[in-house]
């Protein structure tokens, strides 16, 4: 049985290689949020990039601490957009996963 911060890292590196795919992908939907939202046209692929790179960072316990950090600069980021938007139900989940960083920081190696 894996430690409770170390799964945590790996369900939050989950999370984040999953949205970092579909980013990349960049489906219709998604795209059209970036532009509604006046984001450069090629923003959801440098998200893609940096939610893949965090995920990579997450699962690796040498690098885990980097991962949180990155993880911590993307999910403050969007949060602040989502709350400058008023889009501020959208924000709860971001809260929740910035607090899900915390034992995942604490996670040390298998």
């Amino acid at each position: 049985m894996l430690p409770v911060p170390t799964l945590d890292a790996l369900v939050l590196s989950g999370l984040f290689g999953a949205s970092g795919l579909l980013h990349m992908a960049g489906p219709a939907f998604l795209r059209h949020a970036y532009r509604r939202w006046r984001f450069p046209s090629n923003a959801h692929h440098v998200a893609g990039v940096l939610q893949i790179l965090t995920a990579l960072f997450l699962s690796n316990p040498v690098t885990r601490i980097w991962g949180v950090i990155l993880a911590g600069f993307i999910i403050f980021f969007t949060t602040v957009a989502l709350l400058n938007r008023g889009k501020y139900a959208y924000s709860v989940p971001g809260l929740l996963l910035m607090l899900a960083l915390v034992p995942a920081s604490l996670a040390g190696p298998l």
